[in-house]
């Protein structure tokens, strides 16, 4: 049922009526709209405008009326790709109601590290680790997007533009990038090629181009903040149309690699490792980080080094500051170990060098251990693999009796044999620095191996000791 108060005019002309001749303030009267009820008196004073409306419905109230904020939100999110009002409201509001579907180019320059970029990394991925980006959902979501451009980017296909164009949006929260696809051209089909003439078919065949990925030479030095770098040169699910060449970086991929490199000037860790990376291909990249001002850690793991890249890594070692170089699973030999052990003789910065699974042997193994001896910098050193012997190990107890620097080294899988197990037990009654000695699978006596686990157990008692007096 509704009731509608008197009009403007009539209600005015009776309240003159009434303070004329009471000449004291009055209530105005409500004309009645049906005989079974009664309106509310409302107080009116002065010649204010009044209208008042009330619902047939009983069960209306006003809490049901949103409020004039929650309305301009709507407002505003439904319109938010089209209006610039963001910086006016509270952005945490609008965070929790906004779209995850809208364009990166309105939402990067607009939206902070927040609930909005938290919604958009659990909606698109399953596993969302945000400690590992410092805490931030956004560095997160950018990041993760940029990769994905790069690991479904087709050479010849897909235009550059979609991933450069990232760049001015994203590019100063991108500190890491971890590429573990890089997608080769798309071949031309078998039945294609049978259709050419054999001879213009080995002419084709001489003058393509060998295979390439995505040129990192286009972004690199546009990534400002950019500071670690993983790559892998391979397809994943390639399924049956496996080839080799799908895992390894091409000539051409090097160059470019090499040129982007050099002009990333903030990039502290490179890691190119299962890419099939060689000789001639190692020699390029390293040319190109010579000098490098921020180069911290390098890792050529799990590739094709052999003696000329290590070479080629050894004068890296003194003409940049590395702190961590990681060469395992190469097929680096006694010149190549030489090599780093003269480079690392002379160096002053080098922490942790692996030479896992590679073919040192005796000769490039007492190299090593020589080094040692004029070395007072490096922590941590691993040599497991290297079809050493007791040689190797006797040069490096030699070492360990005057080096007070080395806090961890492995020799497993190397048969030292009972020579090599007591010239470690003898050094270790010398040196008080060094706290882990792995000799698993090295035919070490079981004398020899319970001696040293008790002379490093002791050392680490006098580590912690030494940790609790400073503090």
């Amino acid at each position: 049922m509704s009731y509608v108060y008197a009009s403007y005019d009539s209600l005015c002309e009776r309240t003159n009526t009434v303070l004329m001749k009471e000449n004291v303030k009055c209530q105005s009267s409500v004309i009645r709209c049906h005989s079974r009820h009664r309106p509310n008196v409302t107080q009116f004073a002065g010649y204010e405008k009044m209208r008042r409306v009330i619902a047939e419905d009983p069960d209306w109230t006003l809490i049901t009326v949103p409020c004039l904020s929650d309305l301009c939100l709507q407002c505003i999110v439904a319109n938010f790709e089209g209006k610039l009002l963001f910086y006016f409201f509270p952005q945490y509001f609008l965070q929790e109601k906004l779209s995850t579907s809208l364009q990166l180019h309105v939402t990067a320059g607009l939206i902070g590290d927040g609930v909005y970029w938290r919604r958009c990394c659990e909606q698109r991925w399953d596993i969302c680790d945000v400690s590992c980006y410092d805490h931030s959902w956004k560095r997160m979501f950018l990041e993760r997007h940029m990769e994905e451009l790069i690991e479904l980017f087709i050479p010849n296909v897909t235009d550059p533009m979609t991933v450069l164009e990232m760049v001015t949006l994203c590019g100063n929260y991108v500190k890491r990038l971890e590429i573990s696809q890089l997608l080769p051209p798309v071949m031309e089909s078998k039945e294609e090629e049978e259709e050419e003439e054999s001879g213009l078919e080995l002419e084709r065949d001489s003058d393509r181009p060998s295979m390439d990925h995505f040129d990192f030479s286009l972004l690199l030095h546009k990534l400002s903040s950019l500071e670690e770098l993983h790559l892998m040169y391979q397809v994943k699910q390639c399924g049956m149309n496996f080839e080799w060449t799908m895992f390894e970086m091409s000539d051409r991929d090097c160059e470019s690699l090499a040129k982007a490199l050099k002009s990333c000037q903030t990039l502290k860790l490179l890691r190119l490792h299962q890419s099939h990376l060689e000789d001639k291909k190692c020699c390029t990249l390293v040319e190109s980080l010579l000098d490098h001002p921020s180069l911290r850690e390098l890792d050529f793991s799990h590739n094709q080094i052999g003696d000329k890249g290590a070479k080629a890594i050894s004068k890296l070692l003194n003409r940049c500051k590395l702190e961590t170089l990681n060469v395992c699973d190469n097929n680096i030999g006694a010149p190549g170990a030489k090599a780093i052990a003269h480079a690392l003789s002379e160096n002053s910065t080098l922490l942790s060098l692996n030479l896992r699974l590679n073919r040192l042997r005796d000769e490039g193994g007492e190299a090593i251990g020589e080094a040692l001896l004029s070395n007072s910098a490096l922590r941590h050193l691993h040599l497991g693999g290297n079809e050493a012997t007791a040689p190797t190990a006797m040069a490096l107890a030699q070492a360990l009796v005057q080096n007070t620097s080395l806090k961890s080294i492995s020799l497993s899988c190397n048969n030292l044999g009972v020579d090599g197990g007591r010239a470690l037990e003898e050094a270790l009654t010398h040196n008080s620095s060094l706290t882990e000695c792995d000799m698993y699978l090295t035919e070490v006596d079981e004398q020899s191996a319970l001696a040293v686990k008790q002379a490093l157990w002791n050392n680490v008692s006098l580590e912690q000791k030494r940790l609790e007096s400073t503090e």
